[in-house]
C-alpha cells in the first residue's frame, strides 16, 4: 500500500465502518510489549493479545513474537489464520510502507539501524499479506476514525509510550509530510538539555519517554534516593518499569516517580503547546502506554502545562485520552489492510 492511496483512504472513510464479512489482523509493535487483534467488520476486536517485546532479540527474533502474538489472538476470536483478509503493523522508526522495511529502530530488541525487511518476513509466516505503517501514525488514524477524534477535522496525536510519538491528522488527511511527520518527541524543549535516544540533547523524548524516565530513576536511586519502582518492578516480575509500575508509584506518592512523572508533564506541555501555535488543530488525543495508562487526570495536567506557552489561550484545544485504549495502534494497524470502499 503506497502513501498516497493509504492518505485517500482514510479521508474518504471519514465517517464510515470498515467493510462487513471479513476479519483483518492488526499487530502494534512496542518497545515493551506487542499488542495483536484481530477485527471485525465493524473495527471492533474480536480477538486479542499482547506478548512481552524480544529484550535482547534480533529482527527475526521480534518477527517470530509477532507472529506468535497475532496467532493467539486468531485463537482467542475462534477462527484461522488463513481467515484474515490481511494483516497490518504498525511499528517505531523509519517506516517504508512501499518496501516493507523497518529501519533505526532504538527501543526494540536489540535496536538496529539497516532496513529490514518486516511486512516480508512476516507474510512469509503468515502466508498472507502484510502491510507496514508508523506506529503512532496509524494509531491516531484509527482515533480519528473510530474514537476520540470523530467530532474533529484536525487532531494531533501524542503517544507517550517508551518514547513520545506524534501523528497529524489535518483537515481530514493523515499528514505525513515526507514520511517522518508528527516525530513530536524530538521537538527540543530544552537546548543542551539531556541526552536522547536519538542522539540529540534537550528533545521532549529524553524527559517524558518511558525508556529515559527509567535511565532517570535508576541513576537517581544509584545515588541513594529512595523509590519503590523498583521492588514494584521485581514484585510484578518486570525486567523494565512498565506504565502500570509508574501509575503504581505515582498512587503511592513516590516522591522519586513523582518529581519524574512531574517533569515529563512540563516537557510535554511546553512541546505541545510549540506544536499547537503552529497547527491550530482542534484537539490532542493522548494515548501510548503511558497516556492511557495514567488517563484523564494527566491528561488534564498536560492540558495545565500547556497553558502558559499556547499563543491563543482563548482557543486552547482539549487533550482527550484515546478511546480506544492501549489497542489503538493494533486497530489502526489492521485498517491498513482494509480493502478500500467504493
Amino acid at each position: 500500500m503506497d502513501r498516497v492511496r493509504s492518505k485517500r483512504t482514510v479521508a474518504s472513510r471519514r465517517s464510515r465502518t470498515p467493510r462487513r464479512g471479513k476479519v483483518w489482523g492488526g499487530i502494534d509493535l512496542g518497545g515493551t510489549k506487542i499488542e495483536a487483534v484481530v477485527i471485525d467488520g465493524h473495527g471492533k476486536p474480536i480477538g486479542h493479545a499482547r506478548h512481552p517485546t524480544p529484550t535482547q532479540g534480533e529482527p527475526e527474533d521480534v518477527v517470530r513474537e509477532m507472529y506468535g502474538a497475532l496467532e493467539d489472538a486468531v485463537q482467542t476470536a475462534g477462527l484461522r489464520l488463513t481467515r484474515l483478509g490481511g494483516v497490518g503493523v504498525g511499528a517505531p522508526g523509519a517506516v517504508d510502507a512501499n518496501a516493507g522495511t523497518l529501519a533505526r529502530v532504538s527501543n526494540v530488541g536489540r535496536g538496529w539501524t539497516a532496513p529490514f525487511p518486516l511486512a516480508g518476513s512476516l507474510s512469509e509466516l503468515t502466508r498472507g499479506e502484510v502491510v507496514l505503517g508508523n506506529d503512532v501514525q496509524v494509531a491516531v488514524a484509527a482515533e480519528y476514525r473510530l474514537g476520540a477524534g470523530r467530532p474533529y477535522r484536525s487532531v494531533l496525536g501524542v503517544w507517550w509510550g517508551t518514547g513520545v510519538g506524534g501523528g497529524l491528522v489535518l483537515d481530514g488527511v493523515p499528514w505525513r509530510g515526507r514520511g517522518a511527520a508528527g516525530e513530536i518527541g524530538h521537538m527540543v524543549v530544552k537546548p543542551g538539555g539531556a541526552r536522547c535516544g536519538c542522539g540529540r540533547r534537550g528533545c521532549m523524548e529524553a524527559y517524558a519517554g518511558r525508556g529515559n524516565l527509567e535511565r532517570d530513576a535508576r541513576k537517581a536511586e544509584e545515588k541513594g534516593e529512595k523509590t519503590q519502582l523498583f521492588e514494584l518492578m521485581r514484585k510484578k516480575q518486570r525486567t523494565r518499569l512498565t506504565s502500570s509500575i509508574w501509575k503504581k508509584a505515582l498512587e503511592e506518592e513516590d516522591a522519586l516517580a513523582t518529581k519524574l512523572i512531574e517533569r515529563a508533564v512540563h516537557m510535554l506541555g511546553v512541546g505541545i503547546a510549540s506544536a499547537i501555535n503552529l497547527l491550530d488543530v482542534e484537539a490532542v488525543i493522548l494515548g501510548g502506554g503511558l497516556g492511557s495508562r495514567l488517563g484523564a487526570k494527566y491528561a488534564g495536567l498536560i492540558h495545565e502545562a500547556m497553558s502558559p506557552h499556547v499563543f491563543m489561550t482563548e482557543r486552547q484545544p482539549p487533550v482527550l485520552v484515546a478511546e480506544l485504549g492501549e489497542l489503538s495502534g493494533a486497530i489502526g494497524a489492521a485498517l491498513l489492510v482494509e480493502p478500500d470502499v467504493t
